[in-house]
């Protein structure tokens, strides 16, 4: 059993705060372009419109319960700067992809956008292993659900 020394409820509300509240201005954006998404040919495997929320919302508190990991853990400032940075990092280009997929229906540019999310959650998910694995182990559902939005973002640009 893993017990967490230090533990502190407002730091970890926070963090939970900052990664939810991020995914729900953008979901609050890109809400004005899911019309032209919902006139565009969806590939084969595309769940149904309200399975989106629910998942998001548990993958954006995971994301802050392991930012909190990072942040209260014992490693060197300089490691955790880095790693946290990375997590921010990941966050913005995930804030804008909805954005460019829904509102400016910019596929192409979205496929190439979430790659590059992709990558860099990858990267992110390496620097939170060096430091606590149990953070980067709460990254592991996020990474699996984007390898699944990169495969319905490339088909939906090649399908239209």
């Amino acid at each position: 059993m893993v017990l967490i020394h230090n533990f502190d409820i407002k730091k970890l509300s926070i963090s939970c705060a900052i990664s939810l509240g991020i995914g729900a201005l953008s979901s609050f954006i890109s809400m004005f372009g899911r019309d032209n998404f919902e006139n565009a040919i969806k590939p084969p495997l595309n769940p149904p419109t309200w399975l989106f929320p629910i998942v998001w919302t548990i993958l954006f508190l995971l994301m802050g319960i392991s930012a909190y990991l990072v942040y209260k853990s014992d490693s060197d400032d300089e490691a955790k700067t880095k790693a946290l940075t990375a997590y921010g990092v990941q966050l913005l280009i995930n804030f804008f992809w909805p954005i460019i997929f829904f509102n400016l229906s910019a596929y192409l540019f979205a496929s190439i956008w979430i790659i590059v999310l992709l990558i860099s959650i990858i990267i992110m998910i390496k620097l939170f292993y060096d430091i606590d694995r149990c953070a980067a182990y709460l990254q592991i559902p996020y990474l699996i659900w984007v390898c699944f939005a990169t495969y319905l973002t490339i088909a939906i640009t090649i399908l239209n």
